[in-house]
This record gives structure tokens, sequence and C-alpha cells, in this order.
């Protein structure tokens, strides 16, 4: 360990990298482990028995998370009229329709969700090549086109989470903050792992979940046990 700072040595110590840990006692450790000098995210990285390259087994879905993630989530509301006040009254922080699309194609991209109501995506596609390559494109199968735009943007804000299984076959996602402590760290992780076991596509034989982990941005990744959470 020549070269580490005592921090790094401490955490090393403390986590096994050949161990599977309880939920409970994965989350105590993250909790408990010395701290960066900021709140550092909490993340969880679930490696699935899926094939990204098939459409069937291409994995992705939201959650709404217990108590959020921590982060502040800039929502851009595309729709008119009553929809539009709607948007505005349930926390949206950009609200409009062409002059919006205007801006996109100008090269404004501070958000980092949409919502649009289901007659705004023909003007919303005028940007498709824009915010699809970085996940922002709405997406009804997603909730973030529909007619219920407050009640999108209210999830959102609360702490709904977008996840999608990567070309390793990994899901990747930020399920709060360091400070939330073990329950809440505890409640959302379960929260995705259950959403994600829902998502489990037809087509998928085998192992489902192959293995779950979760870290702090500056912290080793702890292997959480995955078979109380497997499904036949």
């Amino acid at each position: 360990m020549a070269g580490l700072t005592k921090k790094t040595k401490a955490v090393r110590e403390k986590v096994s990298s050949t161990k599977f840990y309880g939920l409970d006692e994965a989350a105590t450790l993250l909790s408990t482990l010395p701290k960066a000098k900021f709140d550092e995210a909490v993340d969880i990285a679930v490696k699935l028995g899926v094939d990204p390259r098939k459409a069937e087994e291409n994995v992705r879905g939201v959650v709404s998370l217990p108590h959020g993630n921590g982060k502040t989530v800039r929502v851009v509301a595309f729709c008119t009229g009553a929809k539009a006040k709607e948007a505005e009254e349930a926390g949206a922080d950009f609200v409009g329709t062409e002059e919006l699309v205007q801006k996109i194609q100008g090269g404004w991209l501070e958000f980092d969700k949409v919502v649009a109501t289901p007659d705004m995506m023909v003007m919303v596609s005028k940007v498709g090549k824009i915010l699809g390559p970085r996940g922002l494109m709405p997406n009804p199968k997603l909730g973030s086109v529909t007619p219920e735009v407050g009640k999108a943007i209210k999830s959102i804000k609360a702490g709904q989470v977008e996840f999608r299984v990567e070309k390793a076959g990994i899901v990747h996602a930020s399920i709060g903050k360091v400070s939330f402590g073990t329950q809440k760290i505890k409640e959302n992780v379960e929260s995705m792992i259950d959403a994600i076991i829902k998502m489990k596509p037809k087509t998928s034989k085998g192992v489902y979940l192959e293995t779950i982990s979760i870290s702090s941005t500056m912290g080793p990744g702890i292997a959480i046990d995955p078979v109380p959470y497997r499904k036949v």
C-alpha cells in the first residue's frame, strides 16, 4: 500500500473485495466509511444477465426513490395554455414551445430532464438529434410524454430516476447521498433493485441479477449478495 493516503488505507481495511455483504451491512458500511470533504453521491451498479444488443432485452425504466437521490434536477416542459400553468406550478424550471426549441438549437442545454404533452412532440422532434444522444428525449414509456405534466414534473423533482442497461449489461444509477445515512440508503437500494427486477425481459434466461454493488463517489465498490433478490 505504498503511497496510499491514510484515508484510502482505512477504507481498504474496512471493505473486503472478496466478500458479499448483506444489504444492511453494506449500507451501514458505506455510511460509516471515512468521509470526503463533500457530500458524496451513492451509486449502484447491477450486472444483468441480458444481451442489450437485443431490443427485447434492452432493460430501461424509471423508479421513484423513497428518499430521492439528493440531486437538484432542472426540468424543461414543452406545453401551452393550461398545461403550461400546471407545469409552472409543479416546479418546472423552463416552460415553453418554439422558443425553447430555438434555444436548444442554438446550443443551450442547461437542464437535466425534458417533459412534454403529446401534442408537442412534433415540435420537440426538431431537436431530437440533440436531445436523443444525451438521453434527454421525452419518452412515453418513461412517463415524460404525458398530458399529466404536473404529475410527471413533481415525480422528477421528488427523486424519480431513469435507468438503462449499458452495452456491457450493467445498470448504473445515482441513488442518494452518503449523508442520507444507513436506513435511507438501504431503502433507496431496495427500491432500485425492485424496479430492475420488474423490468426483467421475458426472453432473459438463466441468472438475471448477476452482481450488485454500491459505492460512494470516492469509495470502493461494496458487493451485495444478489441471491436473496433473485427471482425464478
